[in-house]
Parts: C-alpha cells; structure tokens; sequence
C-alpha cells in the first residue's frame, strides 16, 4: 500500500516520532468531502507499526473558526506530536497553535496523493529546497514574476528574519517557499480564471469565476485595480467588497506571494468540482504561484492564482513556464544529488494542476480600471 510509505514519510521524516511516543491525529472525518478516510486509516496504522501511542480526535469542520476547541487543546497537552488530517491545522496555523509542540498540517488529501511522489519523496529534501530559495531571495537584487498570460510583477525582496514572515507548523508535504512580502511589488497579474479563498476563513460564495481574461493590478503591495470585460470587473470588485466588509479587514492590501516547489504534487481533479478542496492542494506543485490579498495578515483572504509562472532570481529564470529548476541556483544541485527520489520527481514532474480548461486564456492589454 502506497499510503503506507508516505504515511512513514509523515511521521518519521517530518514530526521526526519516536518509538514510545504520543501522537494525536486531528482527522475531519471524509463526509465533508476534503480529506478522504484513507488517509486517516493509513497514518493510524504505520503509526501504530512504528510504536507511537495513537490517540485521535474527531474535529470535524468549523467554516469560522479562530480558535482551537478546549477540549482539543487539553488533548494536544498530553500529546508529542499532533497531526492535523483537517482544515482546522490549515485554518490555525498562523495563530493559535501551542508551542513546544510538533505540529504538522497534512496537504496530502487523499490517498492518491499520499502515496504517490508528493507523499513519498524524502521530506528533507524539500526542507533543504525551501531554505535555499529562501535565502537566495534573501540576497536577490531583483525578482520578476511572469506567466505565458501576461503577469509581470517586479520587484526587490526584503524578507522578514528567519523567526518572522512564515509559520512554525510544519508542512507536509513541503510544497511552497517562504512567503515573499508584497510591499516592494508592483505590476500586474494574470488570473486564472477566478478568485477564489485562502483557507483561513469559509465563507458562502467563496469563489467567483469570471466570463474571460482578468488582470490585477499591484502597486507596492496595495491592489491598484482590475483589468477585463465590464462584468468581470464588476464581480471581482463586489466579491472584494463583501469579503472585506463580512471580516472588517483592509480590501486592497497585498500581503505575500510564494509559488509550489514540489513537482510530484499532481491534482487530478477538476478545480471546479470543489475550489475549497483544489485550494487546499493543488498549490504545492511549481504550475501553481499564488498571491495572499485582501487582508494586512498571511495569508489574507483571496488568492490570486497564476498559472505556469517563471521567477527570475537575478535574471535567472529559476521557474521557467510552471518548471522549478532547482539546480539554477547555487547549491541546488547538491540536495538533487543527495536525494536521488527527488531528483526523479523533477526529472519527470506532475503537470495536474486541475487547470487544463484555463491553459488558453490570454492574457490583456494592460490597461488600468480603478478599484471601485
């Protein structure tokens, strides 16, 4: 069983369990339709083959939810390691997570991605790739983001130290770069095709899609405007409109960007079938960059997505139409040879993203409408 191997990678690579240990495994139960049970039965058992004490909690899924449940906290008291098999870990991993704790939010969804090479491939690896890119945008003089539908966004990055600007909750599998604060970026971005949430808050209408090609407008970290037919415009704005007003929160500011370093992150799916769900997953793989907006806080309220982006880092294009080259940078060459399964992976990377109806949209001229 695939599942049981990325499961291991789970729990030995990434929470780093021991034999003797307590684990609790925060599960969503599969009726609500984003993680499936196979995942949960898979992390049980290897657990369980591995000596760990298991105890589970059923959390179920809260839309609004702020804060963990008192009767969820006592249990991660007595707990080493808490795995988050639901959106709660997601919901609250930039704020109200214990410390002292290791706490992991699994973005492996079913058992499909489980098993395969997003799940499976060395875990460190990815941690290695993640620290490299950070720190060479950390010393990078200049970066641009481009897609084949017209986004160009320059800027210099001015990273937060190591301890600010990302969150303590580990990942896995790890799929995305430290967050790139917005505010020295301007440009413009090519949507693809809608806007949909962040994950931090649900909310009814969570997701607008539009008629045709939509380009935001981004000046130092505020959105400037949006470019495209008369109701698409219209629509973005209104859904600007009541997401800021339903949560009192500042509508224009862009907060960060980060784009998927993972290649074997394959989504199979549909974007459309659930939006929550393609969210939720889909983003870990390097076809994928996303924009946090709408709210002065990581990782805002709306995304803004791009489809097949290339980041130049000083020039170099590090991403080149939705490819991470890792050995574009300096030392990244050296992890891929210390790690030959993920040399694998992005010698023969995942192309799902869910997006296939969108791969044709082209991009508009740049003409700036102003924010309603």
């Amino acid at each position: 069983m695939a599942a049981l191997a990325g499961a291991w990678n789970m729990l030995a690579n990434c929470a780093k369990a021991q034999r003797g240990e307590r684990v609790l495994i925060a599960y969503e139960p599969a009726e609500h339709g984003y993680f499936d049970a196979h995942v949960l039965n898979a992390v049980v058992r290897m657990a369980r083959e591995m000596g760990l004490i298991v105890k589970t909690a059923n959390v179920g899924f809260d839309p609004n939810a702020t804060r963990l449940p008192d009767a969820l906290r006592v249990q991660i008291d007595k707990a080493d390691i808490v795995l988050f098999l639901a959106r709660l870990g997601d919901q609250l991993r930039f704020s109200d997570m214990p410390p002292g704790k290791r706490i992991v939010v699994s973005f492996a969804l079913d058992e499909g991605l489980l098993g395969s090479g997003f799940g499976t491939t060395s875990y460190a690896a990815f941690v290695a790739l993640k620290s490299l890119i950070s720190d060479s945008l950390n010393h990078a003089a200049t970066v641009r983001v481009t897609c084949p539908n017209g986004t160009d966004v320059v800027g210099i990055p001015e990273m937060p130290p190591d301890e600010e600007g990302d969150t303590t909750v580990m990942r896995f599998p790890m799929s995305v770069f430290k967050p790139v604060p917005a505010h020295s970026f301007s440009g413009r971005v090519a949507l693809c095709g809608f806007l949909t949430g962040t994950g931090s808050h649900y909310y009814d209408n969570y997701t607008v899609e539009f008629d045709g090609p939509v380009m935001a407008y981004l000046g130092r970290g505020r959105l400037l405007g949006f470019d495209g037919s008369a109701r698409d415009v219209a629509a973005a704005n209104a859904h600007y409109d009541r997401v800021a007003d339903k949560l009192g929160i500042d509508r224009n500011f862009v907060h960060s960007w980060h784009a998927g370093i993972h290649p074997g992150c394959g989504y199979l799916q549909d974007a459309r079938v659930n939006y929550e769900r393609w969210g939720g997953a889909a983003f870990g793989n390097p076809r994928i960059l996303h924009f946090h907006t709408c709210g002065a806080y990581a990782p805002g309220e709306i995304s803004w997505n791009v489809l097949d982006p290339s980041i130049w880092i000083d020039g170099i294009p590090v991403w080149d139409k939705g490819v991470f080259h890792p050995a574009r940078l300096a030392g990244g060459q050296a992890i891929l040879d210390a790690y030959p399964d993920a040399a694998a992976i992005f010698a023969h990377p995942d192309a799902h993203v869910g997006l296939t109806a969108w791969n044709d949209v082209a991009g508009v001229a740049p003409a700036l409408v102003a924010v309603s």
